[in-house]
């Protein structure tokens, strides 16, 4: 069965991203993205991968979605696809699919897509954000995976932007966690059967 897996570096006080979508608010340097590429290479974007000459694991995913705000700086950058190495879903009401063949613009209920989406063959689906995205998939995210940063944004898109009800972590269970020398910490969660807004099983 596939699985949502919510993969993002956040805050600590739960930003993941700074003021007008800043996102150079996180650490970043040559070790630490080498030990990402090591442990993470699917959530890497291909021109990255290729940089630090490693090819993508395919073991975490195959698949990502993420919002229209996320997909911007690819369309800044010139990028078709910033991550050629999955498939990718855009979910946008103002692009065109023609502009962007390179990607699936999802011009539909996320929700109601993404419950399709894991009914397909395939891996696990990453969704890489945004907030407002992340909101409203909440009840069908299986895996959360933080990458808690030690910097306080003070304003930017909450990890769950939007949201109009808690997202109970206490119906969660903690599975791995790692830290890295650059001080960032990955949590990572699995949803408990039972939890708050738990989907139905797809197979």
């Amino acid at each position: 069965m596939r699985r949502l897996v919510y993969y993002v570096a956040t805050s600590l006080d739960g930003r993941i991203a700074g003021p007008d979508d800043d996102v150079t608010i996180f650490p970043f340097d040559d070790d630490y993205g080498r030990e990402l590429a090591a442990d993470w290479s699917d959530a890497l974007p291909t021109v990255v991968l290729h940089g630090y000459g490693v090819e993508p694991s395919g073991t975490r995913w195959d698949t990502v979605i993420m919002g229209r705000r996320t997909f911007q700086p690819a369309i800044d950058a010139g990028l078709a696809d910033p991550y050629a190495h999955l498939d990718t879903y855009v979910v946008s009401t103002t692009l065109s699919p023609s502009e962007f063949p390179d990607v699936t613009i999802v011009d539909a209920d996320p929700a109601a897509f993404v419950s399709e989406l894991l009914r397909r063959p395939g891996g696990d689906v990453w969704l890489c954000g945004g907030g407002r995205l992340a909101a409203a998939l909440a009840p069908q995210i299986d895996r959360l995976v933080l990458k808690v940063n030690p910097v306080v944004a003070g304003a930017g898109t909450a990890l769950f932007d939007g949201t109009d009800h808690p997202v109970d972590l206490s119906r969660w269970q903690l599975v791995d966690h790692r830290a890295y020398d650059l001080g960032v910490v990955v949590l990572t969660y699995d949803r408990l059967p039972g939890g708050d807004g738990e989907r139905n099983p797809v197979g």
